[in-house]
């Protein structure tokens, strides 16, 4: 079977990252995968430039200018927002028109078009999407956040500020994605052809539900693959403290919500001050304002932006709880991440964490509330009952349920099932 993995980088960002360990797995189960990027970054002969480099650009540019000309010339969010109004030709590319099947992931900034997606689909292959976010079933968003209008069409765009409209581009866009999904649906009547979505959470398949754009749209669910070792690693230490880690590419991402970390500390501070001296929080990633991090009420020390697995797994191993205090997350991988290497995690459950974490038993899952305050006393009991489990027990259940779920072979098995079924 031949595989081709279609994703904007090999390196950059959560979706590549996991695109290259699900390639990495399946050529391990023997399949003969390959990967198309515009940015590459690693040095492997599986990977290769889907256009050349002029031609890569020239598409980002292209869509990225009908963006800043559509939002009145807005640069605040032009990065949070794609059309697919420009692709490249990947229709016409060598590996695809080899493969079997057309596996794509996060494929935008001017690498895939809908037209793109139209002639990918004509080409009488099946073609498996995975999605990361949101965007397949909004108009332009990768996360809606309180924004509901994609669950009827689209418009009033709060991403395009003042250009926002009834009939702005958001509604466009939609629109196209309409007609573009219901011709597969058509297509796949008539040749058998079939484009079938994967999310890697049911949080994510639940929202694609409630969409009238996926509605009819064949959806599976697998999550993303994980680096698993054989067997539980940890490792003995002995001054007494309790690691508390939190991290992200940008620590102070507003999404992250890292006030409601900072003040989970203070009522750690107020409430359970034993259990507040024991505790040192260590958070890692990049931290666009320093402030950001002022008012923390426990030890604390900032790792910086942490690189490679080898160093990513010895911050998790020197932990003892992982936290996310995310507003949203299709499915964190630092809990993931920290379950494998024995942190316990605690988390909102506003995104794919119930994916993760079965509640007390394999981490603690908070209930969210939009009074701050409320929120971070409900982490802050989280970490709480963290320290108070038995850490070998959990630990062992830690371990096995991310194996069974989320390791990489297991992954990569489930979607060469899932090709087969489609072939």
């Amino acid at each position: 079977m031949k595989v081709v993995i279609i994703n904007k980088s090999d390196s950059t960002g959560g979706a590549a990252v996991v695109s290259a360990r699900l390639l990495r797995a399946l050529c391990n189960l023997g399949v003969d995968a390959h990967m198309l990027v515009c940015e590459k970054l690693h040095d492997s002969g599986r990977v290769e430039l889907a256009a050349s480099p002029s031609r890569i650009k020239r598409s980002f540019l292209a869509e990225r200018l009908k963006i800043f000309l559509a939002n009145g010339l807005n640069r605040d969010n032009l990065f949070k927002v794609d059309t697919a109004s420009d692709g490249l030709p990947l229709h016409r590319n060598r590996l695809v028109r080899e493969a079997d099947v057309i596996c794509l992931n996060w494929v935008n900034q001017g690498m895939l078009s809908l037209r793109g997606l139209r002639e990918l689909l004509h080409l009488g292959k099946p073609v498996v999407w995975t999605m990361h976010d949101m965007w397949n079933f909004t108009g332009i968003c990768h996360h809606a956040g309180s924004c509901t209008r994609w669950r009827q069409t689209c418009g009033l765009c709060p991403f395009l500020g003042s250009a926002k409209s009834p009939d702005d581009i958001s509604l466009s866009v939609w629109n196209n994605k309409k007609i573009v999904y219901g011709q597969a649906l058509r297509l796949a009547q008539v040749s058998g052809t079939r484009l079938h979505f994967v999310a890697v959470s049911n949080w994510l398949a639940g929202l694609a539900a409630g969409s009238p754009l996926m509605s009819e749209m064949p959806l599976s669910v697998i999550p993303n693959a994980f680096p698993v070792p054989d067997r539980p690693m940890r490792e003995a230490r002995a001054n007494g403290r309790f690691h508390v880690l939190m991290g992200a590419a940008r620590l102070d991402d507003p999404v992250k919500g890292l006030p409601i970390l900072v003040e989970a500390t203070r009522v750690l501070r107020d409430r359970w001050p034993d259990e507040a001296a024991r505790i040192e929080l260590v958070t890692f990633g990049n931290v666009k304002d320093p402030a950001a991090l002022d008012g923390i009420a426990v030890s604390h020390r900032h790792l910086g932006v942490v690189s490679g697995e080898d160093r990513l797994r010895d911050v998790y191993l020197g932990g003892d709880a992982v936290v996310s205090t995310s507003l949203y997350e299709t499915l964190p991988g630092t809990l993931v991440e920290g379950q494998v290497y024995g942190c316990i995690p605690v988390s909102f459950g506003r995104g794919g964490q119930a994916d993760i974490i079965d509640h007390m038993q394999t981490g603690y899952i908070a209930t969210w509330s939009d009074d701050l305050p409320t929120a971070a006393a409900r982490i802050a009991e989280g970490i709480v009952w963290a320290m108070r489990q038995p850490a070998d027990d959990i630990r062992a259940r830690m371990y096995a349920s991310a194996k069974a779920r989320f390791d990489a072979p297991v992954v990569a098995a489930r979607y060469v099932g899932l090709f087969e079924q489609l072939l």
